[in-house]
């Protein structure tokens, strides 16, 4: 049965960009009313489809009231929900500690803001590879808006790379899906899960061109080595807001992978099953460790915190890489708390530096310099993965999935021996920002109060991902194992046109 309220994690945002754009274009303060609202009202939405999920049984919303696999069908299962609520989560967080400063410097920051968030909740509902693509390219659009606000010749410079490889990935994707449909004849994802089995022999290898293809545009948004040199001037150069925001924007490759590889490429795709699983793991591991060299090489706080980001990523495609109940459970829990301390890190960086021109070192401390030394320590601690942060609990977690897998001489040694140089990092920054600070930025202003509210509530956010860590990772594992049994997942798209020979029934 057709759920209605799947529409409006997209029509909410797309509705308010366009009247953002069109009515209130040179009214600031009712942009700010209107994106605020318009961005709890995405959270509750959020929250409550959080909930309907939770039943386990998968809903669908059919565009046009056109079936599967003819028409485009929004899908509503554990694993989107879950991405919609952090999505929705970090967006709140996002949008009021821009009011104030960071919304003024240029035009149009609540409009684009509107129009990343249709194209993230898009890119997380859709059941369709074309419309993947489509919603990629809606998020990509207003990130290039979003990167570029304020102006300034860094962020032009880094713009330009950054539009540059995302539009050739935006051209392997279109190969990537033409390919697909030209042996398939369907783009639809559970459509696909039920012919890619039956696909000829002779046809095979062209369909695993197309997957590998697929994975390799999943890898460049994931920023994964060596498609990852674009994030740390990218994320660099951009205001804070954008920054933390675009923190989830790497989740979406990471999202992607897991959702066309386990039910396009799953286990019952017959010779095409597992086609991603052998690249997982050592791009996850290359990419731990080149991010890691970032952070011990990184000369300011705002690289640090780039380069962890793509740590972070490397970890996140380990759990990926391990393919199992485990691995992917793991992979969703450490995806939630390095989301928010990456986004929280980025906000701090932007109270504790100009975030413009001369990136090199701190160039005002703000008179709460004490109390941001504490949410850099905290933070810190969240982000290498030290106890009791929820950090500490994910690598753990991977960690034991490693070894369920038998894994652990590739997975434990990686993930162990980076936390520990990633220590270093931080803390040697750390000391340069608050113990050797130039004398004449000392206490030279007060940062402003909402930014600061949003950082401490991300904080407690990581927090509460620890103390509440068991019915979390209850939830995470429920959620693996239904992107492992995706029968229902098909039977809820393709109803009532199921054939009687599902995969694995």
């Amino acid at each position: 049965m057709t759920n209605q309220w799947l529409i409006m994690p997209v029509a909410i945002p797309a509705m308010t960009a366009a009247l953002l754009v069109l009515a209130m274009r040179y009214s600031l303060a009712g942009q700010r009313i209107v994106s605020v609202a318009a961005t709890a009202l995405q959270f509750a939405v959020a929250i409550g489809l959080y909930i309907l999920a939770s039943g386990g049984e998968p809903q669908v919303y059919h565009l046009g009231n056109w079936p599967a696999p003819f028409g485009i069908v929004l899908v509503l299962d554990r694993l989107a929900s879950i991405m919609l609520l952090l999505a929705g989560l970090l967006a709140i967080g996002v949008v009021l500690a821009a009011l104030g400063e960071w919304d003024k410097r240029g035009r149009h920051f609540h409009a684009l803001f509107q129009f990343q968030m249709l194209g993230l909740n898009g890119a997380f509902l859709t059941g369709d590879l074309f419309n993947l693509f489509v919603f990629f390219e809606v998020l990509l659009i207003a990130s290039y808006g979003l990167m570029l606000h304020g102006g300034g010749p860094q962020r032009l410079k880094a713009g330009f790379h950054y539009i540059a490889i995302n539009l050739i990935g935006s051209t392997v994707f279109l190969f990537a899906v033409g390919t697909i449909y030209a042996v398939t004849g369907t783009l639809n994802m559970a459509d696909l899960a039920v012919k890619v089995p039956q696909i000829a022999a002779p046809n095979q290898a062209l369909l695993a061109t197309g997957a590998v293809l697929l994975l390799t545009v999943f890898a460049i948004k994931s920023a994964a080595v060596p498609l990852h040199w674009w994030l740390p001037p990218t994320y660099g150069s951009t205001s804070p807001p954008a920054a933390a925001l675009f923190a989830i924007m790497t989740k979406v490759g990471a999202y992607s992978i897991i959702r066309v590889y386990t039910l396009i490429f799953g286990a019952d795709a017959g010779p095409l099953a597992g086609v991603a699983t052998p690249w997982l793991l050592p791009a996850g591991i290359v990419t731990l460790v080149l991010g890691t060299v970032g952070v011990i090489a990184s000369r300011s706080l705002l690289d640090l915190v780039c380069h962890s980001l793509i740590a972070s990523m490397g970890t996140l495609l380990i759990a990926i890489g391990l393919a199992s109940a485990a691995g992917f459970a793991a992979a969703l829990y450490y995806a939630l708390q390095s989301t928010i301390a990456s986004a929280a890190l980025f906000l701090l960086a932007g109270l504790l530096t100009q975030g413009r021109e001369g990136r090199s070192r701190v160039e005002r401390v703000p008179q709460q310099a004490m109390l941001f030394a504490g949410f850099y320590f905290l933070l810190a601690i969240a982000v290498v993965g030290m106890p009791p942060l929820a950090g500490f609990i994910g690598k753990l977690l991977i960690l034991d999935a490693g070894r369920a897998a038998f894994h652990t001489t590739a997975v434990w040694p990686a993930i162990l021996i980076t936390s520990l140089f990633m220590i270093a990092g931080f803390a040697r920054t750390g000391m340069q920002i608050f113990w050797n600070s130039p004398r004449d930025a000392k206490l030279t202003h007060a940062a402003p109060m909402l930014p600061t509210l949003v950082i401490a509530a991300m904080i407690i956010t990581v927090a509460a991902l620890s103390v509440f860590a068991g019915p979390v990772m209850d939830d995470m594992t429920a959620t693996a194992e239904q992107l492992l049994t995706p029968q229902r997942y098909i039977a809820a798209v393709l109803r009532p046109r199921i054939a009687a020979n599902l995969p694995g029934e």
